[in-house]
């Protein structure tokens, strides 16, 4: 059935995706443990789709999209979980003493004779991709067998050992739950309760997805298990609660921020996947173009000042802070935070985390925080007048100030704080440049297409003055979960406060005359920004119509 033993890195060389240079890098950086096909994955020298095409042509193995395929899920006893995690791989059907087997890599002989002996069937693998494989491992074995197994004791009754004890069927289901939210890159996890079921629903690359759907008599224990992971009161179901949970899922750390909300029909849970690899992000990851990084860059490493980041809930605003960060960290400049909730540890900065109980608000904390001599500030969020009235102070007493808030554009921001209460005189002479961002879905590697824009297309990005070629639009893959998008990227409007644009907002100017000293200072607002994303191939006109609008 295999055609002898041939290296991974000579058929990608051989097929024209990967140099000899690239291959070197990857196998230098390789760690004992880890396959080269996933570092190159994880370095972007190739994609998923790419690896599996290759693979399936040189080796004539036959590539499967588990997507919708009717797996026998009988089989699933054959192969122990264990085994089909370690090895990413699950059991399709059996055809006589033949058993197909989906695999993540099919050229793992040492998996492929560990079947045979455990199973008796000869193995005959197919392809599939890592991520649908870990999708039906958890769909087919976990979420199943937990959800069996507390039908199996009746899941009415709230007993302190049922919801502590490691091995008891709801303690792992939660784990199951917060595991496949990690693995799908899930930002956060929404348990709603409904009359008759709780849905389990997953919001990944920005859009909710209902993952399954559970028993109505399974709300208790799942609802008191999260409860008491978060260190929430678990008797008190009429009052909204946050908490924050910390556990290590298979050498995984996991960091939520808990939050329930009391419905008709029980407690609503919503949980945030805290991705703390994302904190240590470089400014060049971001999503800037050139021109904004540049002025972005120039912006933050300026003396004195606030530099203010704005976008909706969910927006990226603390990545974008805490790269800020990361670029402006070391020895000889003294950080300090402010924060509600602290999200990520930065090693060399100082955090603080607001308490309202004990009356440590932004405010309290900022003037605190001036009296530590201090370098560079980062308050969390702006909320109200004092907070605004303390961080002006503080940059116009030769501080950095960096902070974030909520308005819809980065002119917007200038009317806001002039709403809080701050005069126009003081906003001025302290604000240096308004970052605005939102992220948008990127098109699918995979299956992206490059297509003819539309004629309503055509019409947008000619009044924006921009020409289009091509299209890139995801086709739909196993690898996206068939919507055409896999990851997030970031659009940015970063506006620079210069001298005609302080003079206009010291005489209470219009909307209309600042925007038209952005465009004079060459801004590049979140749509442009978003349409020039669009002509790269990194997302398509939907998603930017969808966070932006089109004037």
């Amino acid at each position: 059935m295999l055609r002898g033993r041939r290296r991974l890195g000579d058929l990608l060389i051989e097929a024209g995706l990967l140099t000899e240079q690239q291959l070197k890098q990857a196998l230098e950086d390789q760690s004992e443990s880890q396959k080269l096909g996933d570092i190159l994955l994880q370095k972007g020298f190739i994609t998923e789709q790419q690896l599996i095409e290759v693979l399936e042509f040189q080796l004539g193995i036959p590539h499967v999209s588990l997507f919708r395929y009717p797996i026998d899920t009988s089989l699933t006893t054959l192969i122990p979980k264990e085994m089909a995690r370690r090895h990413h791989l699950i059991a399709l059907r059996k055809d006589g003493d033949k058993l197909f087997v989906a695999m993540a890599d099919p050229m793992d002989y040492y998996a492929i004779e560990d079947l045979r002996l455990t199973t008796g069937f000869q193995i005959e693998p197919v392809i599939a991709s890592k991520d649908e494989i870990i999708r039906a491992i958890n769909k087919f074995y976990d979420l199943d067998e937990g959800v069996k197994e507390l039908f199996a004791e009746a899941p009415t009754e709230i007993e302190e050992e049922r919801i502590t004890n490691e091995d008891s069927p709801v303690v792992k289901l939660v784990n199951q739950i917060l595991q496949n939210a990690v693995q799908q890159r899930a930002s956060d996890i929404h348990v709603d309760p409904h009359e008759t079921k709780v849905l389990l629903r997953y919001r990944v690359d920005g859009v909710l997805r209902t993952e399954r759907s559970l028993p109505k008599s399974m709300q208790g224990v799942l609802t008191a298990r999260i409860k008491i992971m978060a260190n929430l009161d678990i008797t008190e179901s009429r009052i909204p609660q946050d908490g924050r949970i910390k556990i290590n899922l298979e050498a995984h750390h996991i960091d939520l921020r808990v939050s329930t909300l009391p419905t008709v029909y029980g407690e609503k849970i919503v949980m945030r996947v805290l991705d703390l690899g994302s904190a240590l992000n470089n400014l060049s990851q971001l999503g800037f173009n050139n021109v904004n990084l540049e002025r972005f860059k120039r912006l933050i490493h300026s003396p004195t000042g606030i530099v203010l980041i704005t976008g909706p809930t969910g927006s990226g605003k603390s990545s974008t802070l805490y790269a800020a960060l990361n670029q402006l960290n070391s020895e000889d400049v003294n950080i300090i935070t402010i924060e509600d909730p602290v999200e990520y540890q930065l090693e060399g900065i100082n955090q603080i985390q607001v308490n309202p109980n004990v009356g440590m608000t932004f405010a309290k904390g900022l003037r605190a925080i001036l009296r530590q001599d201090p370098n560079i500030i980062m308050v969390g969020e702006i909320r109200d007048q004092e907070t605004a009235d303390v961080a002006v102070r503080a940059s116009l007493t030769g501080h950095l100030v960096l902070s974030t808030l909520h308005t819809n554009d980065s002119l917007g921001t200038i009317t806001r704080l002039i709403d809080m209460g701050v005069e126009p005189f003081l906003v001025a002479s302290s604000l240096s440049g308004v970052v605005a961002q939102r992220l948008v879905r990127r098109v699918c590697r995979d299956c992206g297409q490059l297509q003819e824009p539309t004629v309503r297309e055509l019409e947008i990005f000619a009044k924006r003055g921009i020409t289009i070629e091509k299209v890139n639009r995801g086709k739909g893959c196993g690898t996206c979960n068939m919507t055409g998008y896999k990851g997030r990227v970031a659009i940015h409007e970063l506006l620079v406060i210069n001298d005609n644009m302080k003079r206009a907002i010291m005489n209470r100017e219009s909307y209309t005359t600042l925007r038209d000293l952005a465009i004079k200072n060459k801004t590049i607002f979140l749509i442009d920004d978003g349409l020039l994303k669009v002509k790269q191939g990194l997302t398509t006109t939907e998603e930017i119509l969808r966070v932006t609008t089109a004037e």
